[in-house]
């Protein structure tokens, strides 16, 4: 029987309401040592809608599935277009000053590593090295035929090609790239197939249903087993891929700090959970460490 992936679970009561304080993160970056997990949160103040929040896209849509994905041309189609469109928005997207932090922190030595659940590659814009990208990025394209990969970019060019004139008006873009569109906007959209062999390309991004590589789940564990602490940011822990990293961590012994104004699966595991803006509140962090955060990547 297919399985519907997990889009919200219900907040435990009587655990103690989140903090505006965000001294232990001041704290836990100062020991150093700390493993950054992001979510789509964090890309919220560049454009970049999140899953749950206020206003959050899970509200209009539902995500595709990779069942759905793999056993319907139309689906393809559907998400290929509404994706293709929404790749213009997430191409204009810019660091902000969260991800500006991140690398910051990073820079001074303070980090273990950073690990993404975002699929936006604006980790990487902001100046973070060495980012695991726990559900892969939409900047790449893989053919579940042979195999190959090949850069978004080819693809959007190809897309132009098949469908001049394909400039529907969208109601929302989603974090994952997907553009709200109706099924009229999108009946006539022409999918091009893998240019070596032919076959149906998918972006390289874990889908909702579909399992994160197991090598890649080793390796973030082997993060989580060399961190001091665990900073998760912008992130709802609503799926299991995100949440079994706090998990470990908390059984480890290691503490689990959090930055989110929502309530999060992963509270009951934390030692804090400070519930204020991403952008503003990692720069004050910064400041109090005497980390200046800069405008561009690396300044």
């Amino acid at each position: 029987m297919r399985m519907r992936p997990t889009l919200s679970w219900t907040p435990v009561e009587g655990l103690p309401p989140g903090t505006t304080d965000p001294g232990p993160v001041v704290d836990a970056l100062g020991a150093g040592g700390v493993l950054v997990l992001s979510g789509a949160g964090l890309s919220t103040e560049s454009g970049i809608p999140d899953y749950r929040g206020e206003g959050g896209s899970l509200s209009r849509h539902t995500p595709m599935t990779y069942q759905d994905f793999t056993a319907s041309a139309r689906a393809r189609r559907r998400y290929w277009a509404r994706s293709h469109l929404g790749w213009r928005t997430f191409g204009r997207a810019r660091p902000n000053a969260g991800h500006r932090s991140v690398a910051a922190f990073g820079r001074h030595g303070l980090l273990s590593g950073v690990i993404t659940q975002n699929v936006d590659g604006l980790h990487q814009a902001g100046g973070s090295e060495g980012v695991v990208e726990l559900h892969g990025s939409l900047d790449r394209v893989v053919c579940l035929s042979c195999g190959a990969f090949s850069p978004r970019r080819d693809l959007a060019r190809r897309l132009e090609e098949a469908n001049p004139g394909f400039a529907p008006v969208a109601a929302g873009i989603n974090p994952d790239g997907d553009a709200d569109l109706t099924y009229e906007q999108v009946r006539d959209f022409r999918v091009v197939p893998c240019a070596a062999c032919g076959g149906v390309l998918k972006p390289d991004v874990v889908f909702f249903g579909e399992a994160v590589p197991p090598a890649r789940v080793e390796h973030c564990r082997e993060l989580v087993r060399g961190a001091t602490s665990l900073l998760v940011l912008g992130s709802s822990l609503t799926v299991m891929s995100g949440l079994r990293f706090v998990r470990q961590a908390a059984q480890a012994g290691k503490p689990v700090l959090i930055v989110n104004r929502d309530p999060t699966r992963g509270d009951r595991h934390a030692v804090t959970r400070v519930a204020l803006p991403l952008g503003a509140t990692l720069t004050t962090v910064a400041e109090h460490l005497g980390i200046p955060v800069g405008d561009r990547a690396g300044s």
